[in-house]
């Protein structure tokens, strides 16, 4: 019999279970390894080469398991291989002279030098806060010099790696852009130190090792709590080509190489999203001036009013559920385009819920309010679904009056109000031609469940 909490092994179903409230001492021996369940009276024993250790320490233990979780928690740096034969990568630079000089993969400096490496060299500088020091150890290429691979990363799934790995939680229809940074150069018996912060809004940096063979030489990130990892980049190996990536606000430095050249080429990763608003406002897309031309009579007319759009895309959320002002990271389409238009002409628009002539404060969500009880003046017993201007189906078949009048009630109690009082001024073709968002919230009503259809509005002032 198993007694709770221990777990019998699968492999050896004949022998005891393991037990995780016992404390296992593990004493390593030169041909076997014992394993002694500690117990009241027995003394551990080791079998084997003397002064072994035996690794009994709780404090160890629990230390060890809070280190992977936090790391597991706050992931910082990334690393991974990009494969490739190093045999098809070429690297172009021109120099000052207006030379261009072109540079085969893989290089080992020790066996031969390319000389288009030693005229990349020289064309290098060293880096500011070290010439500062005295101590000009690593080099980068001019920026302001023509440089390019024949390696596109943007080929290669690295930016979906970052965002699953340090940007789990960014969410949908924000994406990550890579732009070429700068090449790197530490040579033999240098080292580089970490740099500082760029000054640009990039979110990551992804450094990509070159294939020429170098020992040493290991990138150290460190994040800003002081957590540390370290990648090897094991330059020049064949197959693949290694790249590393950490958050922007972490420092990496280059411990010295010890033989070889170490070179790497950084990219600053940055934020975009297609849509105007959301974690980093930087979009992707720009209304057309036929769009821009059609909108600027709209705003000169109706000066001082609330202005509103319906919104034309579904987006398959429950309004009871969530705020409709929540969706503008996930605009897509023309109501994308509408949004970040509006907001090209300096104004604040808010998305809002609104059904059948009512709206409901940007605050707010669609929670209708449970069926009035028995005997109050909008009680009754059980009705019939609900039809007409609330509902989804037979929307030929007129409501009884008392119906509707008992849904306005449960929907005003919700903290809607009538656009009417709202003062809001509805711009929609006249026959209300197109699609338009159609949204549900589950409603009971007379013991069915029925479907209430929420629309979604674009509301802006125009001052």
């Amino acid at each position: 019999m198993v007694s709770p909490g221990m777990i019998p092994s699968p492999a050896l179903p004949g022998r005891a279970p393991y037990d995780p409230s016992r404390v296992y001492n593990y004493s390593p021996a030169s041909d076997f390894e014992i394993e002694h369940g500690s117990s009241p009276g027995r003394a551990s024993r080791q079998l084997g080469r003397p002064g072994a250790p035996v690794y009994t320490d709780e404090t160890l233990l629990q230390d060890s398991i809070a280190k992977i979780i936090s790391a597991k928690a706050r992931p910082f740096t990334v690393s991974g291989r990009i494969p490739i034969d190093p045999a098809h990568l070429t690297l172009f630079f021109r120099t000052k002279s207006g030379i261009t000089h072109s540079l085969d993969f893989p290089i080992d400096v020790d066996y031969d030098t390319p000389p288009a490496l030693d005229v990349l060299i020289s064309s290098c500088r060293p880096h500011p806060l070290l010439e500062d020091e005295g101590a000009a150890d690593s080099l980068y290429y001019p920026t302001n010099l023509p440089l390019t691979t024949s390696l596109e990363i943007a080929n290669h799934p690295i930016l979906e790696s970052i965002r699953n790995t340090l940007f789990p939680a960014l969410p949908n229809g924000h994406y990550l852009t890579a732009v070429r940074d700068k090449l790197e150069i530490v040579t033999e018996g240098s080292r580089m130190s970490a740099q500082p912060p760029e000054g640009d809004s990039r979110v990551a940096t992804v450094v990509v090792t070159l294939p020429v063979r170098y020992r040493g030489g290991a990138l150290v990130v460190r994040s800003d709590e002081g957590e540390e990892e370290t990648s090897n980049g094991r330059g020049g190996k064949s197959g693949h080509v290694e790249w590393t990536a950490y958050l922007a606000n972490c420092t990496a430095e280059t411990e010295p190489v010890q033989k070889g050249c170490r070179l790497t080429i950084s990219y600053a990763v940055h934020l975009r999203t297609f849509g105007p608003s959301g974690l980093q406002p930087d979009p992707l897309i720009t209304p057309s001036d036929y769009f821009l031309d059609n909108l600027a009579p709209i705003f000169n007319m109706l000066r001082g009013r609330m202005i509103a759009f319906y919104l034309t895309g579904d987006y398959g959320v429950n309004p009871a559920e969530v705020l409709a002002e929540s969706l503008v990271p996930y605009l897509k389409g023309g109501d994308s385009i509408l949004y970040h238009a509006v907001k090209l002409y300096k104004l604040s628009p808010e998305l809002r819920w609104t059904a059948g002539g009512y709206i409901w404060p940007v605050d707010r969500t669609v929670e209708i309010s449970p069926e009035v009880a028995e005997g109050s003046p909008y009680g009754g017993g059980r009705r019939r679904p609900l039809r007409g201007t609330f509902s989804t189906v037979y929307a030929d078949e007129v409501a009884d009056e008392d119906e509707i009048d008992h849904l306005r009630y449960r929907v005003e109690e919700s903290g809607a109000l009538p656009l009417a009082e709202a003062d809001i001024v509805m711009l929609a073709d006249k026959d209300m031609s197109g699609h338009i968002s159609k949204e549900r919230v589950p409603l009971v009503t007379g013991g069915v469940l029925d479907k209430l259809v929420v629309n979604i509005l674009l509301v802006v002032y125009v001052p």
